[in-house]
């Protein structure tokens, strides 16, 4: 079933109570409103403001619900994470699985993984500019194991180059850029949260990753994994720019449809499905490929 995304912007009080979340918003007239949510219902919370109190049973209610907890920080970005440390009977099994798995099969993975990346730029290109981009198809065909030669860099060139076109001369991807890096910064947070979710719900550790091994990332193979759904997010932030042009900053309006990420269709598997459940299959092949059932991960197709 399709999980629930929650977004607190303003000061909030935050229980359980008969296995439902109560949330308690102040009012200035000196009374609460009070809403309750089934907690399995909740697929992802957003905390955004300083002045939100959650009860410690209410957050360990959501964890064992492998609810993705995301905490923003002053700028109003996603900053934290929180999920369950326990979130498959199998866990065990699958975590030695995932820990000796070999070069060669790691190597094929991101061969997959890229191939899917360039092959879904390419149909966001050909929807943005109304043509096919024959050199993008080329280089998904060409990437080779691990790819060695580095056609994931190649073709991130060239997509951004010519993704906002018709907005800029040359865009550049920068995370620390002015719009509408931000929005893709804040789409990609949401984005690496559905996936880390659907890792922990696979019985996988996202701190190990199949190409990404920064020390310091705690969720390496989640950025491995979200590469082939980048697209989606891209082509959303295209959209959201049609409807109103280049905002200065980020606002409620352009966050509200960011948090609708876990929803949008996709095609998977030949059967459409909403991003969220996409994850969860892609995260459950990688579990059958690192067991040796099958060599092949499934990712969408744009």
């Amino acid at each position: 079933m399709i999980k629930r995304t929650l977004y607190f912007g303003n000061p909030a009080y935050l229980s359980l109570k008969n296995a439902q979340l109560v949330v308690k918003i102040p009012n200035a007239d000196g009374d609460d409103t009070v809403r309750t949510i089934p907690i399995e219902d909740i697929g992802f919370v957003i905390f955004d403001n300083p002045q939100i109190t959650i009860t410690h049973g209410a957050m360990g209610a959501l964890v064992e619900n492998n609810t993705a907890v995301v905490t923003c920080d002053s700028r109003h970005m996603p900053a934290g994470l929180l999920l369950p440390s326990e979130g498959n009977t199998t866990q065990s099994e699958r975590y030695r699985n995932q820990i000796e798995a070999s070069l060669p099969l790691r190597k094929q993975i991101w061969q997959q993984t890229i191939q899917a990346k360039i092959r879904n730029q390419a149909a966001a290109l050909e929807k943005r500019r109304g043509k096919e981009f024959g050199n993008m198809l080329a280089w998904a065909d060409d990437v080779r194991s691990g790819d060695s030669e580095n056609l994931e860099a190649r073709a991130a060139v060239f997509y951004w180059d010519n993704l906002f076109a018709t907005e800029f001369d040359k865009f550049r991807r920068d995370p620390d850029g002015d719009m509408p890096n931000s929005m893709l910064n804040y789409g990609y947070a949401i984005l690496r949260a559905i996936i880390a979710r659907a890792l922990v719900g696979s019985g996988l550790l996202p701190t190990l990753g199949v190409h990404h091994r920064n020390r310091y990332n705690a969720y390496c193979l989640a950025d491995d994994i979200m590469e082939p759904y980048r697209p989606y997010v891209d082509l959303m932030v295209c959209d959201i720019l049609d409807d109103i042009g280049m905002p200065k900053e980020m606002n409620r309006d352009i966050k509200a449809r960011l948090l609708t990420i876990p929803t949008i269709d996709v095609m998977i598997d030949g059967k459409r499905s909403p991003l969220m459940i996409a994850a969860s299959q892609t995260t459950a092949s990688l579990a059958r490929c690192y067991a040796g059932e099958i060599r092949k991960v499934s990712y969408p197709e744009m």
